[in-house]
């Protein structure tokens, strides 16, 4: 039991706190953290990472009138363990558990449920907005925000609305030279200038010093100082680009000397108009290895520790899909010097580090700017390249008008390859990639494919870069499967066809095809003659097979890992309206019209009848509406 950490009721406990009580308080946090990854993966690295910021934050402000929004959200595990959340921490990313991102479902201390980068300081401004409207003036705003999601075309919209306003607003800029990988380009650098710059950091320090032999607040000595910092500023650095945008600049500070944060956060605390607040902290500070290798800790596997250092609990030695269409993009770089390949600041979520380190002058990280990455990729197509998109299904929802004005309505041959398509299993909502068969099949040019198996998947991607035209791959956060036997070449717009069954069949979108051979081998031992098809294209749809499983099959199953609203049985259905074929006898399985919580991909899975189980029992059903009699060979 941890001693402090276990007798906080609510972050207000923390106001009365001390610096050595916090300096503690920061300690059983980390230790925490610790534990909980010898049990299972999670966000490591950025938590360690702002342990003393929050601690800080919540000694200062009162957020349950206060506002605060973590931005990104991954960051949030300090935040839940001192908000009243400790006995409930060991369920975090579990199924019926705490969230790994904040949920307002669980707390007053969470406002929104924050999973994707930049947003924060457009929220946080509007709710700033909202109060200032409803005469409650008083509270205060503050969005905390990394430098790796800072580079977010959001961000500048936010910074440029709010510095024009000059309303009172709080943006920490938490620096911790990282975003999951080193972040990159020219504000990547423009803040390590601020935080390097020899002279200033001489003066900083000094300026630190004498801070802490004075009062928080009210000193005219610490107007003066502030004023002396500001002016080396400005003359350092021509005027400081946040102090253009209309925010008053601080810092850079320690973000990990608690009463350094004190003291700056109690300065800044009143002070009216937007501030900016420089933050340099660690990411996977109090764990050397996380520090020493924030990229492998930022969601490493669950680890023992032997000997002072993290080793990894043993898994299984599946390939992933996403190393499967890593391997495929640097197949086709080899083959094809025109292929390029562009990622949002996930090079090592896409296992692309080979690629970037092979073919650096074809790699392109461009930060977490997703709608920028896309608009690129239609640049480098039509000055006649190949590129390869590598975003997340969830991430790529960013840049959705990019893809609708710069790729499709051209026409230009960008292949979009969508990770973690899908159920994502611990990370929620916010990460699940349900939407994309929805969004991307709508679009004129677009064509949209989904491999069955291991053995799609390299096919597909060399089919959509010999296409003249946009494609969307689409793929899951899984091992990977290889059915076997005798395979029916990809060819636009075919499905390939296992068995078909007179009684049933079972039309697979994407990588739960064997569970769909496993539930019809199953149904075939009960006397039921059910057939599957791999569908491998949800446009252009394969209309002949449409026709002939509806014409020649007593009930037809469409399974997809996606949203039944506007996917791929929408698709089939609307097809088969087109024919004039009876759709009465189609049932769709998928994910239905609300978001779907936290838990292994597998319990999810079983929950939505996406398993082989489900599927049996779904087709059972439809063989009893339908007084189908099962074959006399019935096993069962």
């Amino acid at each position: 039991m941890h001693k402090l950490l276990s007798k906080l009721e609510s972050a207000a406990d923390l106001h009365g706190m001390n610096t050595p009580q916090l300096t503690e308080l920061a300690v059983e946090i980390r230790d925490v953290l610790c534990n909980l990854l010898s049990e299972r993966t999670a966000h490591f690295a950025s938590n360690l990472g702002v342990v003393e910021l929050c601690l800080a934050l919540h000694n200062v402000f009162d957020f349950r009138r206060d506002r605060l929004i973590w931005d990104t959200g991954h960051q949030i595990y300090p935040h839940k363990l001192v908000t009243g959340r400790y006995h409930e921490f060991r369920t975090i990313r579990t199924k019926g558990g705490l969230m790994g991102y904040p949920n307002p479902h669980e707390s007053e201390y969470d406002l929104f449920m924050t999973g994707h980068a930049g947003s924060s300081v457009s929220t946080v401004f509007g709710m700033k907005s909202g109060d200032d409207l409803l005469g409650e003036k008083d509270r205060k705003s503050v969005a905390v925000i990394g430098d790796g999601a800072f580079p977010s075309g959001i961000v500048y919209e936010a910074l440029n609305n709010a510095g024009g306003m000059k309303k009172d607003l709080l943006v920490i800029l938490n620096d911790n030279k990282m975003s999951i990988c080193p972040r990159v380009g020219g504000m990547a650098s423009y803040l390590d200038k601020l935080r390097t710059y020899q002279v200033y950091t001489g003066i900083k320090t000094e300026v630190q010093r004498i801070l802490g032999s004075i009062p928080l607040l009210g000193d005219p000595v610490e107007h003066f100082l502030a004023q002396i910092k500001e002016g080396v500023k400005a003359g350092l650095h021509g005027g400081m680009l946040f102090e253009e945008l209309g925010f008053r600049y601080f810092g850079p500070i320690d973000g990990h000397n608690i009463a350094i944060l004190r003291k700056y956060l109690q300065m800044v605390k009143d002070l009216k108009g937007p501030i900016l607040l420089h933050v340099v902290t660690e990411k996977g500070h109090g764990f050397q290895p996380a520090a020493a290798d924030p990229v492998f800790f930022h969601t490493p596997p669950a680890f023992v520790q032997e000997n002072g250092s993290a080793v990894p609990k043993k898994s299984g030695s599946a390939r992933a899909y996403t190393q499967i269409f890593s391997e495929a993009i640097r197949d086709q770089m080899l083959k094809n010097p025109r292929v390029t390949v562009l990622t949002a600041a996930m090079c090592q979520g896409n296992k692309l580090e080979v690629v970037r380190d092979e073919f650096p002058d074809r790699f392109f990280d461009v930060g977490i700017c997703e709608s920028h990455a896309v608009a690129f990729a239609a640049g480098q197509a039509k000055a006649g390249l190949r590129p390869i998109v590598d975003i997340y299904s969830t991430f790529l929802q960013r840049s959705y008008d990019q893809i609708f004005q710069e790729v499709a309505l051209q026409n230009l041959p960008v292949t979009f390859t969508l990770d973690r398509a899908g159920l994502t299993g611990p990370d929620g909502p916010t990460h699940h990639g349900t939407f994309d068969l929805g969004y991307m099949r709508v679009f004129p040019n677009m064509v949209v494919m989904a491999p069955g198996d291991a053995h799609d998947a390299p096919a597909m991607l060399e089919l959509a870069l010999r296409h003249n035209g946009p494609c969307s791959i689409r793929y899951p956060k899984a091992n990977a499967e290889t059915i076997g036997g005798e395979r029916t070449p990809l060819e636009l717009g075919k499905a390939e066809t296992f068995h078909f069954g007179r009684d049933g069949v079972i039309v697979c979108c994407g990588t739960l095809l064997g569970e769909c051979l496993r539930a019809a081998e199953r149904l075939r031992e009960e006397g039921l003659d059910v057939g599957v098809v791999n569908a491998r294209f949800v446009k252009p749809l394969d209309r002949d097979m449409v026709e002939r499983t509806l014409r020649e099959a007593s009930f037809v199953v469409t399974v997809e890992e996606g949203c039944l609203m506007g996917g791929f049985g929408s698709a089939f259905l609307e097809t088969a309206s087109e024919l004039g074929l009876d759709t009465s006898r189609v049932h769709r399985l998928g994910i239905p019209d609300r978001f779907i919580e936290h838990a292994e991909r597998g319990e999810l899975l079983a929950d939505l009848r996406l398993d082989k189980n489900g599927i049996i029992q779904t087709c059972r059903e439809l063989v009893e509406r339908a007084g189908i009699e099962r074959s006399a060979a019935a096993n069962v």
